[in-house]
């Protein structure tokens, strides 16, 4: 026994051995010739050279105790993320000494292994990409690291004396009621509508539509005038340059992006919610009733919104949309499908457009079908127009956040080199750089930075005008009011997709959507602001109530465009620094 305890003794000892001669240890030389590496490869900066190097120094040296680490992250399939995959963890490798594995992998995935990682404590990575609209789930099942209370404590000596919080964008999307700070800003994007600038500026189009429908061809402010334009486009426009133009894009395939295309605040484009940013109150924009941070109810009997005429209003135009003025493939595509369509020329306008989708080549390659010989855009970016029920004073749009996120069973050295790498990738040295490939910034000093020249500005469409202007502040993200993120938006996709085939009614959908969702609500327990739901009361009790749910409007609401030039001209007069 005694002679075999030694021989494992000394496997292990020549095991421990060979992985350490395995290890490069990083020289004084090293470093200093990957700061400079780097330095040149990030360019442009909101940082001047020096100011790269030195905070790339500060890594280097904040990163000594964990040298010789692997840690694991995963984000959601976009460029910006492949960019931080493919370059940037190369970088912190070489400038550190910390070896990170960057797993890209599909937004389900990434919500599942953190759904599992949060279940079993089981460290599957040490730090996610997560979307910010998850920051409720985590407030709630006290599952990510409070960021705050890490900055001030432990993690103090390791917090990037230069990562300047004041500088990002919305910072509050992953925040919770009392202002500390869940979730770091990693990337984001806002849904847009999306039209063809040159059709809608083109005289004889102008003419045409002016004298069938009375009023200006130009953005549609309203959900009526956006349909008008689709039947104008779909129904007498026809044909642009010998190839068919469709006045509509949307997506339909069953399957959980379906369900995101939902509760990614369509039903607060159509005025379901209640009035109040981020996202209405007592009511948001998933027809939630919040009541002191407790969900009591999705039901209108409960006072929720999920089964209100306006919602039901929300899927209705959604179908009549999609079958009447979209491509006939429009029905059976994902998210994933849908975001190089428009690029093809083939589309006038969309009213879902994520501002990530602009980093594919034919929305900024010249000669490509929407863009000039010089690679300026024929297409622009503005505000999504509004469904009859909206009201001044709600939350106009949605933003999507991805957000570093730490899980609480990463611990010590783990957690530690995990902040470490998210601060590096949203640190001022990469965050432009990354903007100009990805398209998703997070930074005031990326967007107003004078690298933006008119020139190069033009070339994204209003995106950047668009992060400039305070409509950036009211377009949120899904917001605190959601307890479980994941285990209530699963069942979003299940109904609608029996609307869209004709299995149920628009009216049925949501009805046995909200009461699934009541029911889910019901059997939450959680740490923290758990649901109770309240006593039911009639529909119309609730339905004469000030605010939502708020009773049916006949009609299909009024006709309203703006010239793109003034709506960008009252963005420029007012921008948020």
């Amino acid at each position: 026994m005694r002679s075999r305890f030694w021989a494992v003794v000394l496997v292990l000892v020549v095991v421990g051995l060979a992985s350490s001669c395995g290890r490069k240890e990083l020289s004084e030389a090293d470093i200093s010739a990957a700061i400079d590496k780097w330095v040149e490869e990030f360019q442009p900066s909101a940082l001047s050279k020096e100011e790269q190097a030195a905070e790339l120094r500060w890594f280097s040296d904040a990163a000594k105790p964990y040298r010789g680490m692997k840690i694991k992250s995963c984000a959601e399939h976009i460029k910006t993320h492949s960019w931080e995959a493919d370059v940037l963890a190369k970088a912190f490798a070489e400038i550190t000494g910390i070896e990170v594995q960057h797993d890209i992998i599909g937004e389900g995935s990434v919500v599942e292994r953190m759904q599992t990682q949060m279940a079993t404590g089981t460290r599957i990575y040490d730090a996610y990409v997560n979307d910010a609209d998850m920051v409720g789930t985590h407030m709630r099942k006290q599952t990510c690291v409070v960021l705050s209370d890490y900055m001030a404590g432990e993690g103090k000596n390791i917090t990037n004396p230069r990562l300047d919080l004041d500088d990002f964008l919305n910072l509050e999307f992953g925040q919770d009621y009392d202002g500390k700070q869940l979730q770091i800003p990693d990337q984001q994007f806002p849904i847009l509508y999306w039209f063809r600038y040159d059709l809608f500026t083109n005289p004889k189009l102008m003419a045409d539509f002016k004298k069938l429908y009375k009023y200006d061809l130009g953005v549609p402010v309203t959900w009526a005038a956006y349909e008008d334009i689709a039947e104008f486009f779909t129904k007498h426009v026809k044909e642009i340059d010998g190839k068919p133009i469709w006045g509509h894009l949307d997506y339909g395939k069953a399957g959980a992006s379906l369900g995101w295309r939902f509760s990614d605040a369509w039903l607060s484009l159509a005025g379901c919610g209640d009035k109040g940013l981020p996202n209405g109150l007592p009511v948001d924009e998933w027809g939630i009733r919040v009541e002191d941070g407790v969900p009591v109810g999705c039901t209108v009997e409960r006072g929720g919104a999920l089964d209100s005429p306006a919602a039901v209003y929300a899927l209705t135009f959604y179908i009549d949309m999609i079958k009447k003025y979209a491509p006939s493939y429009a029905a059976g595509i994902q998210w994933s499908e849908v975001g190089p369509i428009p690029g093809n020329g083939e589309i006038a306008q969309t009213i879902y457009y994520c501002g990530t989708f602009s980093s594919y080549p034919n929305y900024t390659t010249p000669g490509s079908p929407v863009c000039d010989a010089d690679g300026i855009p024929k297409w622009r970016l503005a505000p999504q127009p509004r469904g009859k029920y909206w009201e001044e004073g709600m939350k106009v749009g949605y933003q999507d956040a991805g957000a570093w996120t730490l899980p609480t069973n990463v611990e010590g050295k783990h957690r530690a080199a995990a902040w470490l790498w998210a601060q590096f990738c949203v640190s001022k040295t990469v965050c432009l750089k990354k903007f100009i490939v990805g398209h998703t910034p997070i930074r005031k000093s990326t967007v107003f930075h004078e690298y933006w020249t008119e020139e190069r500005a033009k070339k994204l469409g209003g995106l950047l005008e668009f992060f400039r202007s305070p409509a950036r502040k009211l377009f949120t993200d899904t917001g605190l009011n959601v307890p479980d993120y994941a285990l209530l938006q699963e069942q979003w996709w299940h109904y609608i997709s029996a609307a869209i085939t004709g299995e149920k009614t628009p009216e049925e959908a949501m009805r046995e959507l909200a009461a699934a969702e009541d029911k889910l609500l019901a059997n939450l327990f959680l740490p923290k602001l758990s649901p109770k739901l309240s006593e039911p009361k009639t529909r119309d009790y609730w339905i004469q109530q000030p605010g939502a749910p708020k009773p049916e409007i006949s009609g299909r609401g009024e006709a309203i465009t703006i010239s793109y030039d003034e709506m960008i001209k009252q963005w420029k007069e007012t921008e948020l620094r």
